[in-house]
């Protein structure tokens, strides 16, 4: 009678831990990636939330808020998320991106984020047309670091 061979062979289990080696290792700078521009997201999503404000105030005065106090919203330390440390407006927003009236800056916080996005800012910036506003997306993330915006501001 033949014997039936049964199990894997070691070179068949090699393989096998191979392969899942290599897809780890493209895996989870992916993954990390993806989770670096889910944060840099709530920034975007908390700035986005005081565009009503800052253009309400405009159409009412003319002239664009220099604070938050002013717009009509929350400290900017008041506002705030798990990875978002504050976000104000104009001159009340601090320094860095050219703090002036009617920008909107969203500042990350330095801790318990990822890396490459810890003290990051994302600036919303108003542009008055006729009848309506638009808002230019930009960040202090430069170069290679860009890749963590949100897709409205790539």
């Amino acid at each position: 009678m033949k014997a039936i061979q049964k199990g894997f062979t070691l070179i068949e289990l090699m393989i096998v831990i191979a392969i899942i080696g290599i897809l780890a290792a493209i895996a989870l700078p992916a993954y990390q990636d993806y989770v670096a521009r889910s944060q840099m997201s709530e920034a975007f999503s908390l700035a986005g939330g005081q565009k009503g404000a800052v253009s309400e105030y405009h159409s009412d005065k003319g002239a664009w808020p220099a604070n938050n106090l002013s717009a009509g919203i929350a400290n900017a330390t008041d506002i705030t998320g798990k990875y978002v440390a504050s976000v104000g407006v104009g001159s009340a927003a601090g320094t860095g991106q050219g703090a002036t009236p009617g920008r909107i800056i969203a500042t990350m916080q330095n801790s318990g984020i990822a890396t490459p996005i810890r003290g990051a800012t994302l600036t919303l910036s108003p542009i008055k047309n006729d009848g309506s506003y638009d808002w230019v997306c930009s960040s202090s993330l430069t170069g290679t670091n860009a890749k963590y915006l949100p897709a409205a501001c790539r």
